[in-house]
């Protein structure tokens, strides 16, 4: 049976090669943007509860589609009222 030594310095070379692929990998990604986004989305980008994201859509603050008992929003709207446009 053949057995192969590896060494500290080995690993350290490994370490190094696995962090610059990671870098890489974190450098060349796309972060992800989402046209619609569920109450649980958008209560995370506004920092507020359900019942606030239910008062800002009741309002007229906040519009919404209703798809299959769900309610989707749509992140321009989100942005809008955050920046006084909408």
């Amino acid at each position: 049976m053949f057995s192969e030594i590896i060494t500290k310095d080995d690993l350290e070379a490994f370490r190094r090669s696995l962090l610059n692929d990671i870098q890489d990998l974190l450098a060349n990604k796309k972060p992800e943007s989402k046209e619609w986004l569920r109450c649980a989305d958008v209560r995370r980008l506004l920092k507020v509860s359900t019942g606030t994201v239910q008062k800002l859509r009741i309002s007229g603050k906040l519009k919404s589609r209703k798809i299959g008992g769900m309610h989707f929003y749509k992140l321009a709207d989100i942005e809008n009222m955050l920046s006084g446009k909408g």
